[in-house]
């Protein structure tokens, strides 16, 4: 996917954090410690390696999309690719409200790990808490 199809796709996909944009997506592809895996939806996962710790920078699936078990795939994808750099955990922030991905998360292992009060400003400029969760990886 194109910067410009990362982009419409998170925009659909996203009010809380804010979408991001085409320059946000070309940035964030241009640096080597970054990886992007896209699927079937469409959807996609961003995520980051450094210092054997992998981070979830952003999943979407298209919400006509939704509910067809893509996030999860995509999910593992994304620790098949971080185990495969030989990251030892990974780690993601998660809007305290989203409980469709809380649950995702959660049920693929994940637990909470802390919380960043106030992370998020959501469309109507209300502060919400980010929770930080993570896993440890297996390797194989």
């Amino acid at each position: 996917m194109s910067p410009e199809e990362l982009a419409t796709l998170h925009a659909v996909s996203f009010q809380t954090p804010r979408p991001w944009s085409v320059k946000d997506f070309a940035g964030l592809l241009s640096m080597r410690e970054n990886f992007i895996i896209t699927g079937d939806g469409p959807s996609f996962i961003m995520g980051r390696y450094a210092a054997n710790e992998a981070e979830v920078l952003t999943l979407a699936v298209h919400p006509e999309a939704r509910g067809l078990g893509l996030g999860r795939v995509m999910l593992r994808a994304y620790e098949k690719e971080a185990e495969s750099r030989l990251a030892l955990m990974s780690i993601l922030e998660v809007a305290e409200n989203n409980s469709v991905a809380i649950s995702l998360y959660l049920s693929e292992g994940y637990s909470e790990s802390g919380r960043r009060p106030r992370y998020y400003t959501t469309p109507e400029n209300t502060k919400i808490d980010a929770l930080v969760l993570s896993k440890p990886l297996k390797h194989t």
